[in-house]
């Protein structure tokens, strides 16, 4: 105990936490009108997203959301994105069990590191996190690696997913929410100079330039986890976008997203934040 309204405290159980700034392939979710998850290995998936639009959805989607995602779905998607999940998953076990190895632990004794950022749980009751193991000493008993969260993005097991404003720390200066919704010409500065950001987007797109993960050359991902979900949930995504490697003060409509087709230049807004954005100049897209 430090004084009297600070405690430290250890963990007893489990709890989830959900890594920030990536996206892994969905082992299993919810299928339309169910409650209980179902792996996407089931052959009830690969009836549903070999044609997801046979019904209409809660809220319609656009035309030409539609138009892009028949190229996306079809026979095999479902079995597709079943065995990206399944690499992603090997490959975090794969860095834990290195981990241990190298900081010579057991399972008991080895702790992992959590970084907050602005938001701390989502809507499942999960912690979001930047994850890392525990270890004191940036040099000792080595250099201290990237975050899991990096890690994964650098072999392509992962997709980007950069949502506003949880980017500490690939956006390394946190500030308060309300300075960083900046004006657009410093806030795309802020982001565009930060070294931690850029280099997390550039070793997604050496990964697309090596045809690794999910680039694999035979086997490409065809639905980002993030469809597979709005999907199955029947509703249209929600998030506003900013396209990082444009020069203008746009936030493209959420049913767009697609129009910057690579997920490591878009910058998700949520809903709830659209309006601070359009105080500091930035105008929504009709």
């Amino acid at each position: 105990m430090h004084d009297g309204d600070t405690i430290n405290v250890r963990t007893v159980g489990n709890f989830g936490i959900r890594f920030l700034g990536v996206d892994a392939p969905e082992i299993s979710f919810t299928l339309p009108g169910e409650s209980k998850f179902t792996g996407l290995s089931n052959s009830k998936w690969e009836t549903y997203l070999s044609d997801p639009f046979a019904e209409d959805f809660n809220t319609p989607l656009d035309q030409g959301l539609i138009d892009y995602l028949q190229t996306r779905v079809g026979a095999g998607a479902a079995i597709n994105h079943h065995h990206h999940a399944t690499a992603a998953e090997d490959a975090l076990e794969e860095e834990v069990a290195k981990d241990l190895i190298e900081l010579g632990q057991t399972e008991d004794s080895f702790q992992f590191f959590l970084a907050f950022a602005y938001e701390i749980m989502d809507r499942y009751g999960r912690f979001l996190c930047f994850v890392n193991r525990y270890q004191p000493d940036r040099t000792e008993p080595e250099e201290r690696p990237l975050y899991y969260n990096e890690r994964l993005l650098k072999v392509g097991k992962v997709c980007p997913y950069f949502i506003w404003p949880n980017l500490h720390p690939f956006l390394w200066e946190k500030k308060s929410v309300f300075n960083t919704a900046d004006s657009p010409e410093p806030f795309r500065e802020n982001i565009n100079n930060d070294e931690i950001l850029n280099l997390a987007r550039e070793s997604f797109r050496d990964a697309r330039q090596q045809e690794i993960g999910i680039f694999e050359a035979n086997n490409p991902l065809r639905l980002e986890p993030f469809e597979v979900r709005f999907l199955a949930r029947r509703q249209p995504p929600d998030r506003w976008v900013i396209d990082l490697n444009a020069n203008d003060n746009l936030l493209i409509k959420p049913q767009e997203y697609y129009t910057v087709p690579n997920s490591a230049d878009r910058l998700f807004i949520p809903e709830e934040y659209v309006p601070l954005f359009v105080e500091k100049g930035w105008q929504r897209q009709e």
